[in-house]
């Protein structure tokens, strides 16, 4: 019985990072790079629109930066609940 409540806190925290990352993706691949862009193009970042720089290039980093950001805090997640690969 414990190990089930073990398995379904660990599935539990495991979607809540994941939704974490999913709304981050949006919010930079979409939000910045679409919905938001005209109001971004009014700030410029090295002689180019934010908007533009962030469909461009921005959301590429962003990216990079998320995937490092997951691996460190599923790991985080997998010590806690004892699921850590050795």
């Amino acid at each position: 019985m414990a190990s089930d409540n073990n398995a379904k806190a660990y599935w539990s925290a495991t979607l809540g990072l994941l939704t974490k990352v999913l709304i981050i993706w949006f919010l930079v691949s979409y939000g910045a790079g679409i919905l938001f862009a005209s109001a971004l193009n009014s700030i410029h970042l090295g002689g180019y629109p934010v908007g533009f720089w962030f469909s461009q290039q921005g959301s590429i980093y962003v990216f990079i930066a998320l995937i490092f950001w997951y691996a460190h805090k599923m790991g985080q997640i997998d010590r806690k609940f004892g699921m850590q690969e050795d």
